[in-house]
């Protein structure tokens, strides 16, 4: 069992590691049905008792294949979760959507609003089998996602979102709530208007990028807001190397970036430590991090991963590279 670290002032806890939904999702390759359950009852196995999810992944489908999950543990003992901001419609069959293959058949309507919160609340827990939520992210509010258009997410979710998300905290219907995004900018705009619990901070601060360092952390540092690490291998560089074709932050890695992985990756060998290993600590160094996501269709990968976070770390290197 992953020790346990608590989610800002809340009565919530997660395990340090836990598992991200987006690979049973089915992103970018398929992975059956009974993969997916083989994956997640690998991850409870290992000790891991949060699980993060979203409507995103998959149009539902990461969703329901977790309420399929659920199904067979003891609710209380599971720390769930999802988030707001896409409310899904019955819509058609696509054979991929987002890069996720197959998906359900749903359209996407964005509502950063009470009444889009509650639509998506209400939709998800029926996919999740659950009557509750532990943790309600807000997902992908900013500019990387909406561009112009943004500025009116905003002012739904200052004046109408955020408002009722604390609501249903102080009802105890949730037990917390923030962001899940992967820009740091308008983490630091809500926060200025704001309080928020908990972060899911998707590939800002890691070995490649520190750029959440510069005034995120220690906001959040001062106003006591935890943070879930996400995307801790920029979306595939940090755990396959300087390849070809390696990929940093969803594209071709630019050649400065390149060379900044070469660089880690030597330092990393001259410890016989592999790169994936460090990417995945570095997370774990943070007192800050309340949990950090690790998210797969594959058992093998999984069992690769919690190897490498379980193994020892050499002080010396972390000295040179965290």
């Amino acid at each position: 069992m992953f020790a346990k670290s608590r989610v800002g002032k809340t009565d919530v806890e997660t395990s340090l590691v836990s598992f991200g939904t987006t690979g049973i999702a089915n992103i970018f390759v398929e992975v059956s049905e009974e993969a997916a359950q083989a994956v997640l009852e690998a991850a409870w196995q290992s000790g891991i008792r949060y699980f993060d999810t979203a409507p995103h992944y998959g149009r539902g489908r990461a969703e329901a294949r977790l309420g399929v999950f659920l199904a067979t543990k003891s609710r209380d003992e599971i720390v769930i979760s999802t988030k707001v901001g896409r409310v899904l419609r019955p819509g058609k069959q696509l054979a991929v959507a987002e890069d996720f293959v197959n998906p359900l058949p749903n359209d996407v309507h964005y509502d950063y609003s009470a009444k889009g919160f509650e639509e998506s609340l209400v939709s998800s827990m029926e996919r999740l089998g659950t009557d509750r939520i532990d943790i309600v992210f807000v997902h992908d509010i900013g500019v990387v996602t909406h561009g112009a258009g943004n500025a009116a997410h905003m002012k739904d979710l200052l004046e109408s979102g955020l408002p009722y998300l604390e609501s249903l905290k102080e009802q105890g219907r949730i037990g917390a709530y923030g962001l899940g995004v992967n820009e740091n900018e308008v983490c630091v705009e809500v926060l200025k208007s704001h309080p928020l619990d908990v972060i899911l901070l998707a590939g800002r601060w890691t070995l490649l990028d520190r750029t959440a360092e510069a005034e995120l952390i220690p906001m959040c540092r001062e106003m006591g807001v935890s943070l879930v690490l996400g995307g801790v291998f920029n979306s595939g560089i940090l755990a396959t190397g300087p390849t070809e074709g390696a990929r940093f932050n969803y594209a071709p890695a630019s050649a400065d970036i390149l060379a900044q992985t070469r660089a880690l990756e030597e330092k990393c060998a001259a410890f016989d430590v592999p790169l994936a290993t460090a990417a995945l600590h570095f997370g774990f160094s943070k007192p800050e991090a309340a949990s950090v996501l690790i998210g797969t269709g594959k058992v093998s990968s999984l069992t690769r991963n919690l190897e490498a976070i379980q193994a020892p770390f050499p002080e010396a290197l972390a000295k040179e590279v965290f």
